[in-house]
């Protein structure tokens, strides 16, 4: 079971459930168009300066999500990361924050060149990848035990008011 019944509810009444479900999208958003000016640099040469912005961006909203997922996780499992039903999502989350962290280092010390640099964004974005699939998987979870649960509560069907 992914959350017992207390951990629903305050899940359900948080207002970071809602904030964790408008900036998951939005990052997916932003890491496509990243994606895109990323490869197209690497592609052809053009658009470096655009590219490097685009990877800045996606990693202010890794960081974003990141911590508004934490204090999410606070208030629904009482415990700002490593939460038994999100242990590994958390454990991978840490290392798609390490390779974006050393995108912005590298970029900052100058010690990768314009490509070096657009080829770690994609390893970071790979990572992002798996890790938005494991979120993805729990979010399915936890609609599957939603529906299993209402499955066993008597209707009221054929109650007449």
């Amino acid at each position: 079971m992914l959350y017992t019944p207390a951990q629903k509810m305050r899940r359900d009444s948080t207002p970071w459930t809602l904030v964790q479900g408008v900036l998951a999208p939005l990052q997916f958003l932003v890491f496509l168009i990243s994606l895109a000016l990323v490869v197209r640099y690497l592609v052809s040469g053009d658009g470096y300066a655009v590219a490097t912005v685009s990877v800045i961006v996606k990693t202010g909203f890794l960081f974003l999500i990141m911590i508004t997922g934490a204090i999410w996780e606070k208030v629904v499992f009482g415990q700002y990361l490593f939460a038994p039903a999100f242990f590994w999502e958390d454990v991978f989350s840490f290392a798609v924050i390490a390779l974006h962290t050393a995108y912005l280092v590298a970029l900052m010390n100058g010690s990768l060149g314009a490509t070096g640099l657009m080829w770690l964004a994609l390893v970071a974005y790979a990572t992002y990848v798996i890790n938005a699939g494991q979120f993805i998987l729990k979010l399915r979870a936890a609609r599957l035990q939603a529906q299993a649960q209402d499955f066993g509560k008597p209707s009221d069907a054929g109650v007449m008011a």
